[in-house]
């Protein structure tokens, strides 16, 4: 999965051997022109199934021209690297192409086990080899600065955009009865999702007609058989709903048709769910770890408190949090759903954080 920006050729370079098989590349050039043209890879081409760290890159896609053989700014993504991303790394050095990198989170032991290590060590030297580093949210500097250590390098937080236009309230009311609840995104361990299928049986079991949808890809071996086991148990069966995989226009979608985002995932770097959720109009009920503060303001829903930045463990809210925090949202909703779109406006704006990039690529390009 490779993600870079480009600009206009003037010299052309080889890349080695085992990096034009990996990615069908025959060149990358460099260019001595001051404007940047991005190219990306396959997968940013068309209207497929596209998550995590490659997400944000459509703005950039969609907002200027993109090249993918010739280049004058390399960027790279953390939570989307290349493979040989080092490799390319070091050959555009050499042409003096400029390198920018995206930090989304890092690795560490409640997550990554053992593995947390072989996640930071490219990282580690991505980032030092950056001119500029853009951070998704405060915790992401302040974890990377804490597992990879300080960089002396110019550095700007720029928290995940949204295109506004496209995700937005629908403009046909949606029935409030039942309450529709969605889990979204990477489902990458157990709890998150099992404790939001717990909220849903204390809310059902309080008198509240409420639905539960949970999408996007789980990551923990026999998770499908696991949540319709857990669901079972629970008696909430038949008011449990699977999405797998989805695409952009699905996505929109399903934001639309819900009422209330739930993503009690334990220190979530900037979660690119929760900013379309709250563009949508959806409040998020979550835990209040990593960026979530940074992105769900007062009034547009209810962070849980968990303890801070516990590295080795996983604290996700219980079902009975989540669903006591869901509940208080329910006499309000219409106005913590204004809340959030207007904060979403204020806030995750694609077009602000174009501009924002357009003026570090000719910082650095000048």
């Amino acid at each position: 999965m490779l993600s870079h920006l480009c600009a206009q050729a003037s010299s052309v370079i080889s890349l080695p051997q085992r990096i034009r098989q990996n990615k069908g590349w025959s060149q990358i050039a460099v260019s001595a022109g001051p404007s940047a043209v991005l190219g990306f890879g396959g997968v940013l081409s068309g209207g497929g199934l596209i998550h995590g760290g490659v997400v944000k890159l459509l703005s950039l896609r969609d907002a200027l021209a993109h090249n993918e053989q010739n280049f004058n700014v390399l960027y790279l993504v953390s939570s989307a690297q290349p493979a040989f991303g080092e490799d390319l790394v070091s050959i555009c050095r050499k042409k003096q192409i400029r390198f920018v990198w995206n930090q989304n989170g890092v690795g560490y032991r409640a997550w990554a086990g053992a593995a947390a290590e072989l996640h930071n060590a490219p990282m580690r030297r991505l980032r030092a080899a950056s001119d500029v580093i853009i951070y998704q949210s405060e915790f992401c500097q302040y974890s990377a600065n804490h597992f990879l250590g300080p960089v002396g390098i110019p550095s700007q937080t720029l928290l995940n955009p949204v295109d506004l236009s496209r995700f937005s309230p629908s403009d046909v009311p949606k029935p409030h009865i039942p309450l529709r609840l969605l889990s979204m995104g990477t489902q990458n361990y157990p709890a998150r999702v099992k404790h939001v299928i717990d909220a849903l049986t204390e809310l059902r079991h309080g008198g509240i007609d409420a639905t539960l949808t949970i999408a996007g890809r789980l990551l923990w071996k026999d998770a499908e058989a696991d949540i319709v086991r857990h669901a079972t148990t629970r008696g909430v069966e038949g008011f449990v709903f699977r999405v797998g995989e989805f695409t952009q226009d699905m996505a929109v979608s399903l934001y639309r048709s819900h009422h209330i985002l739930v993503h009690p995932k334990y220190l979530d770097p900037c979660p690119t769910v929760v900013a379309e959720a709250m563009a949508c109009g959806l409040p998020v009920v979550g835990s209040k770890s990593g960026g979530m503060p940074e992105m769900v303001a007062d009034g547009c829903g209810s962070l849980i408190p968990v303890p801070v930045n516990d590295w080795t463990n996983l604290h996700t809210p219980s079902g009975g949090e989540m669903a006591t925090a869901i509940a208080d949202l329910l006499p309000h909703m219409e106005t913590f759903s204004t809340a959030a779109r207007n904060h979403a406006m204020a806030t995750f704006d694609a077009t602000s954080w174009v501009q924002a990039h357009q003026k570090i690529f000719s910082g650095i390009l000048s």
